[in-house]
């Protein structure tokens, strides 16, 4: 029996005398806190109800071209040419394209 308690006191001292890792707790916790803030950041980003652009309909959706023409010159055959447009839905309900929209390309003038 005494050689139990030996034991039990050996294992006991060996616990009360192995330091809790309270800087590796600390850095871990720090690492949460802040990948928990980026989160919510995120999260109040991405769930941000107010439009990026003023509406300007209400009840219906409306498309929204930054340019409606663009005048690319002289290009030459073979050369390749690069446009972008912003397109923003300016109305206050969802815009659905039903069909591809349509790109009319017009030579000359």
């Amino acid at each position: 029996m005494s050689n139990k308690k030996t034991r039990r006191e050996a294992l006991r001292q060996k616990h009360a005398a192995t330091p809790f890792p309270w800087p590796l707790m600390l850095v871990a916790g720090g690492v949460l806190l802040i990948v928990g803030i980026v989160a919510f950041a995120v999260w109040q980003a991405t769930s941000s109800s107010t439009p990026k652009v003023p509406v300007e309909v209400t009840g219906a959706p409306k498309l929204k071209l930054d340019k409606e023409q663009v005048d690319l010159g002289t290009v030459r055959l073979g050369q390749t040419v690069e446009v972008t447009f912003n397109v923003a839905n300016t109305g206050d309900k969802q815009l659905r394209f039903t069909e591809p929209p349509y790109v009319e390309l017009v030579e000359g003038c």
